[in-house]
């Protein structure tokens, strides 16, 4: 295959260079409206002159010389998101990723905007003028008016939709002003931030601009659909050594095969490998498209969009929670952060002894944690951390709290920071590059850009069987995402495994007819909370605290935050993977200049988070709509984290530190006093999201879904048995994060690969057991 030829993952490798051709479907009076909000929400400044006549920059502020002297700082301030293309770039981004009703509601407000009565409703008596005819339009407004009609609506407790139709369009804007890239995969601001990504280095350039091939780890057993057509796909089944018929009058292509496994991450990639190994016809269907090191580039707009579940743009039904899965050949472990940690033994005693699953207090689980920490190749040192983890180990170290190393599927070596985008490398092994691998040498056949639609569900003879299921699966009906494909798929075969994770895999399971109330229930997030601490460059007097934000390995070091004697961890303290397009989406928004002034001391602000064992749980409605509960423990234990998490940051250096509340909560820890260092600490807490009726709001994320469809005792217990099959479909099993039966409360790829390892040695001594399966 010639490399760039039928790989076709352009976005990877370009820019978001301005559309020829834009189809949001926003009128003029609507875009007119957006626009006059970019402009406020990234306004046009001046640049400020201190005391002495110069920039705040030169007096150890953010910019300065590392970027080049003044003139970037200058015309970062002075751009606007009121510039094209942003404007547009934005319509088009939220017409295609918000969800219909929350797509109305910003259609709705941008017409009222774009009137004069319905702006003078929304904005008061700002809209008011001495000059016929009287009231302005929301774009008429002077900037500074325009401003203060954000600011009211981001505290707005009488009407929540403003405060939602705010936090969308301040998100949506900030992350496209901020990933926005040319032709040349270049932001013109990055340089000012302190931002410089680690673009497509020169060998993969140059390998791409002269055709070479480049066989793929997985080429001898993936399909990809987006490279097929109607009249070639039969055929690329057939070369991959399946058996394959056609069926033109239903315009039906029908694959036969032992099992069929829908996802390639955590679950889905450790089964294929451990089913094909025991001489079994697999199919992995994956949605998402295959990439390798070379296709990344750590463009966060591209890379997010075809690596991630909705682009990253994901959230709770309310909007108080951003969820971030991954959406490709190796699923999460295609852009998570390294993490690996085993099970933790009191979590698998509870599992077995309250959820009345035996097989976590078993030898067999033990040993299959060791078999993936060792096809994973984790090692348990880091030669050089990055900034932000030497943040949270020295301050930590000066507070007296003890640290752990985290261990990693990567090399001691690795120091990577965009392994979040893919990693570059090719250091990090996710199952793309270990079980996936496994599963091809033996013969599997993965199928990318290919969605599951439904399971192929029969009713079985007579009363359903000693064990009670009324139904048999028989394997998937799935359909490319490329438009040229038009026929439908169906792989037909003994055993079906959903792995698309604990946002899809209830979706599946009940659009396709299955009616266990656990099925899309018992939602956990491991809720995080951010906190930030500025560590200005020209005055750290620290040499061991240099390089940016975003360098060096994600998580190498955690703190838990011990409970009572005897108790489990309250939370437990870690360092996230943040692009700047993130951290402008992220970071609160209280007025243009702040914003402006916060994104240039991006390169050296480190973020930590609180993550906690959730408590409360969530329902997965339907794809992309969670509702989820954060219980009042829950807050509670994410607030002491956060407490914690600025004691640190304080004590390791920060000149300020601050958390990411919708009123922009910050201290300036320079000259304060230990008492008003506790004052501030005590006004921090975990308030609600943007539906709340508090004036002040945050947010929360999540990288870490699990328990949707959990394992059970019994049906009234769970959605599947304690060997993963479906309580309802006979031959249906369930391998990925859903199955837990609560949250693990640590980085859950190595538990999810361990229990997807035990499950399907099971499936396969099912199969071997009795032939007629």
């Amino acid at each position: 295959m010639v490399a760039g030829e039928k790989r076709g993952h352009p976005l990877l490798r370009g820019g978001g260079a301005r559309r020829e051709r834009y189809t949001h479907g926003f009128s003029s009076s609507q875009m007119a409206a957006l626009t006059a909000l970019c402009g406020a929400l990234v306004p046009s400044l001046p640049p400020p002159v201190s005391r002495n006549g110069h920039h705040p920059e030169e007096d150890g502020g953010p910019g300065g010389g590392e970027r080049g002297g003044n003139k970037v700082v200058e015309e970062f301030l002075l751009a606007s998101a009121a510039d094209p293309p942003v404007p547009d770039e934005v319509a088009e981004l939220m017409s295609r990723r918000c969800l219909p009703e929350a797509l109305a509601l910003v259609r709705a407000v941008l017409w009222l905007l774009g009137t004069r009565l319905g702006a003078l409703a929304l904005c008061g008596a700002r809209c008011l003028s001495w000059r016929f005819p009287f009231v302005r339009r929301f774009a008429e407004l002077p900037p500074e008016e325009r401003e203060g009609a954000m600011q009211r609506w981001s505290r707005q407790t009488l009407l929540p939709p403003l405060r939602i139709f705010f936090l969308i369009t301040k998100v949506f804007c900030l992350y496209v002003f901020y990933s926005w890239t040319d032709e040349n995969s270049e932001n013109p601001h990055w340089r000012a931030t302190g931002y410089s990504p680690p673009l497509a280095d020169e060998e993969h350039a140059a390998a791409a601009e002269e055709g070479r091939p480049e066989k793929r780890p997985l080429d001898d057993g993936v399909v990809e659909t987006t490279n097929e057509t109607d009249a070639s796909l039969a055929a690329s089944l057939a070369a991959k050594g399946l058996a394959v018929t056609e069926d033109a009058a239903r315009n039906v292509c029908t694959v036969e095969c032992d099992v069929v496994i829908v996802g390639s991450g955590c679950g889905g990639g450790v089964s294929a490998a451990v089913l094909a190994g025991a001489g079994y016809k697999v199919v992995v269907i994956e949605k998402g498209s295959y990439f390798t090191a070379r296709d990344y580039t750590a463009v966060e707009a591209p890379s997010m969009e075809q690596l991630y579940e909705g682009g990253g743009f994901v959230s709770t039904l309310s909007g108080g929670a951003l969820i971030l899965a991954g959406s490709a050949v190796g699923g999460g472990t295609a852009v998570n952060w390294s993490a690996c940690i085993k099970t933790p033994d009191e979590v698998r005693a509870e599992w077995a002894r309250d959820q009345g699953i035996p097989l976590f207090a078993t030898d067999e689980y033990a040993a299959a944690m060791d078999r993936v920490f060792e096809r994973l190749g984790v090692t348990h040192g880091c030669n050089e951390e990055g900034l932000q983890n030497k943040v949270l180990r020295k301050g930590c170290e000066k507070l007296g709290y003890k640290v752990e190393s985290v261990s990693r599927n990567s090399s001691e070596g690795h120091y990577c920071g965009s392994c979040g985008f893919g990693c570059r490398t090719g250091d990090k092994r996710g199952t793309d590059t270990t079980w996936l691998v496994d599963a091809v040498s033996h013969g599997a056949v993965i199928l990318t850009g290919c969605k599951a639609e439904k399971l192929l569900l029969m009713e079985r003879a007579g009363t359903g069987g000693a064990d009670g299921r009324a139904k048999r699966c028989a394997g998937v009906v799935a359909r490319s995402t490329n438009p040229a494909v038009t026929r439908t798929l169906e792989v037909r075969a003994r055993a079906t495994v959903s792995a698309c994770g604990s946002l899809l895999t209830p979706v599946l399971l009940r659009g396709s007819g299955l009616s266990n109330r656990h099925i899309g229930k018992n939602l956990h997030l491991h809720p995080t909370a951010l906190v930030w601490g500025y560590f200005p460059e020209s005055t750290t007097a620290e040499p061991d605290l240099k390089g940016k934000m975003y360098e060096g390995g994600i998580i190498t070091s955690l703190h838990k935050v011990e409970g009572p004697p005897g108790a489990p961890a309250r939370a437990i303290l870690e360092t996230p993977a943040m692009g700047l397009a993130a951290a402008g989406t992220q970071f609160p928004w209280v007025s243009g200049r702040d914003m402006k002034e916060r994104m240039l001391r991006y390169g050296r602000t480190v973020h930590l988070f609180s993550l906690v064992r959730d408590r409360g749980s969530g329902t997965v409605h339907g794809e992309r709509r969670v509702a989820y509960h954060l219980d009042a423990a829950d807050r509670e234990d994410m607030r002491e984290g956060l407490r914690r998490a600025l004691r640190v940051l304080a004590a390791a250096g920060a000149a300020e530190i601050g958390t990411h509340r919708s009123d922009g909560q910050r201290f300036v820890c320079r000259g304060a006093t230990e008492a008003a260092l506790e004052e501030f600490l005590d006004g921090v807490d975990v308030v609600r999201g943007p539906k709340s009726k508090a004036e002040a709001w945050s947010l929360f994320c999540t990288a870490h879904q699990m328990g949707s469809c959990r394992m059970g005792a019994t049906a009234a217990d769970g959605a599947v048995d304690a060997r993963g099959e479906s309580w309802e479909a006979q031959r249906l099993y369930v391998c990925d994060g859903s199955v837990l039966p609560s949250a693990v409360g640590v980085n859950p790829m190595v538990t999810i690969q361990s229990v997807a390892y035990c499950l399907a040695t099971g499936i396969a001594e099912s199969l071997r057991r009795d032939p007629a399966f």
